[in-house]
């Protein structure tokens, strides 16, 4: 194949460019004031309208927080964010419910109350069964152990934050 010519790049007037024109980025400051000035910023969302603006807005199933002007609640994580990870918060407490599954875990307590039944289940039948044979005979005796070591150490996993509720929000 032949070598591919480039016409000739076209030639510019002479002179300042026309009016309007703007030059590339990075080739000057471009028109304008870049930003406003502090007085000319719009009032925030819960302070009374301003003269020369529009009354605020608020976004659908905006719920104000009671106490601070401007601040609402988040209809998507009613009970605030992870700092971290920015996902919704439960309902649920994680000191309430570590201690609960500490004092009363071998019967699944503390996983009923963050509405994890089946763990809990599992966790009273086990409990159930650990204190009907120690009684009987020492079959169950094993079982409680290893029922309270189980119950402990969810508790810890609680405590740490490591258990999330039945609809997968870190406990609060």
């Amino acid at each position: 194949m032949g070598r591919v010519s480039t016409p000739n790049p076209p030639e510019y007037p002479p002179g300042p460019p026309p009016e309007g024109w703007q030059q590339p980025y990075g080739y000057g400051p471009p028109p304008g004031p870049q930003v406003p000035p502090p007085s000319s910023y719009p009032p925030p969302m819960g302070y009374p309208p301003q003269p020369g603006y529009p009354a605020p807005q608020p976004y659908p199933g905006y719920q104000p927080y009671g106490g601070y002007p401007g601040y609402g609640v988040d209809p998507y994580a009613p009970f605030g964010r992870d700092p971290a990870t920015g996902l919704p918060l439960s309902d649920k407490s994680g000191t309430t419910a570590g201690l609960l599954q500490l004092f009363f875990g071998s019967f699944g307590i503390g996983r009923f109350y963050i509405d994890s039944t089946q763990i809990a289940a599992a966790q009273l039948c086990l409990g159930l069964f650990s204190i009907v044979f120690s009684v009987f005979c020492l079959l169950g005796v094993p079982v409680l152990l290893g029922s309270v070591i189980w119950a402990v150490v969810d508790a810890i996993m609680m405590f740490a934050g490591n258990v999330k509720d039945n609809e997968g929000r870190k406990l609060r």
